[in-house]
């Protein structure tokens, strides 16, 4: 067992050294044309649409069926969260767009 936890020891030190070598060879200059704003706008990003929240005993959530009922901590008029990739960036009206749902921007956060 020794052994086998100086081997690991070994390893990592290598590990380490070789990454500090690789390192030590940037010299820091960045090669390329600047990324720019315009080929940013087409990279994907998740949108979710919050509308509310709730926690439950694991028990009330095994007895759930078809036409249960799950209360949220929101009312009905309380505008929904907006989050992209997880961070709430706008809030907004939940709307029938024909026959599926959207949202309508009602407000954006200023801390984007």
């Amino acid at each position: 067992m020794a052994d086998q936890a100086k081997d690991i020891e070994q390893a990592v030190d290598q590990a380490v050294e070789s990454v500090t070598e690789q390192l030590g060879q940037l010299d820091g200059t960045v090669s390329g044309d600047p990324i720019g704003l315009e080929n940013l706008l087409d990279v994907p990003v998740s949108i979710t649409v919050l509308i509310g929240t709730t926690s439950m005993s694991l028990g009330d959530l095994v007895a759930l069926g078809p036409g249960s009922l799950i209360p949220l901590d929101r009312e009905a008029h309380e505008p929904a969260d907006i989050l992209v990739n997880g961070r709430v960036v706008a809030r907004g009206e939940v709307v029938t767009i024909d026959n599926t749902y959207g949202v309508r921007i009602s407000h954006l956060e200023k801390d984007l």
